[in-house]
C-alpha cells in the first residue's frame, strides 16, 4: 500500500468490512511507537454497539426476495432451511 502526495490511503475493503467503516465514517489516526493506527471514532460520545456495527455493515447488502411470505422469512431468521416450510 503507498500513500498519495495528498496524504491519503486506500483502505481495502474487506478491512473496511470487518471494521464497520462505512462512508462518513470519523476516523481518528494515532501514532504508537513507529506504527500508525486508525481507529473509529465513537459516534455521538459513545461507541456503536456490536448490535449496531453489524446492521451497519450489512446495510446496503440484502435483496429483496418477493415471493416468500412473512411466515418463511421468520422461519430463515430463526435458523430454518427451506426444507422446514411449505411453499
Amino acid at each position: 500500500m503507498r500513500i498519495t502526495s495528498k496524504g491519503q490511503i486506500t483502505i481495502p475493503i474487506a478491512i473496511r468490512e470487518k471494521a464497520g467503516i462505512l462512508k462518513d465514517t470519523e476516523l481518528e489516526v494515532g501514532l504508537r511507537g513507529d506504527t500508525v493506527t486508525i481507529r473509529k471514532v465513537p459516534t455521538n460520545g459513545r461507541r456503536l454497539s456490536r448490535g449496531e456495527e453489524i446492521v451497519a455493515r450489512a446495510r446496503g447488502k440484502g435483496s429483496i426476495n418477493r415471493h416468500l411470505t412473512t411466515d418463511q422469512i421468520m422461519a430463515l431468521t430463526r435458523g430454518w432451511g427451506e426444507d422446514d416450510f411449505d411453499r
